[in-house]
């Protein structure tokens, strides 16, 4: 599973979460730090990434038109990076699951 972790999380977390997620990257390392939400979107759908944000507007997208892209929304409010990423890894199977389902296009991570 290839995640993108959007602008309002933590570049830090990416090095914690690499050895589980590989291919993930973070919207910064992309130079998309200020593309809107519908390009970030985009892009993630044409490279074939899971969108992870703390923003309620990808999830809400997700309702509207589905998926891909899948879409996981964290809910856990401001957190140091480490926690964030001990919270992805503590769930890594969960993740892996969504990613792999047919008809999921959304997943809320508390």
């Amino acid at each position: 599973m290839k995640l993108l972790l959007d602008q309002n999380l933590s570049r830090r977390i990416l090095p914690a979460i690499k050895e589980e997620f590989p291919e993930s990257t973070h919207v910064v390392h992309l130079g998309m730090d200020r593309d809107d939400d519908l390009d970030i979107w985009n892009h993630a759908l044409s490279e074939g990434f899971v969108i992870m944000t703390k923003d309620k507007d990808f999830l809400q997208r997700s309702v509207l038109v589905g998926h891909p892209p899948k879409v996981i929304h964290l809910t856990i409010g401001n957190c140091p990076a480490q926690k964030i990423a001990d919270l992805i890894l503590s769930e890594r199977g969960q993740l892996k699951a969504f990613g792999k389902h047919a008809s999921k296009s959304y997943l809320l991570l508390r």
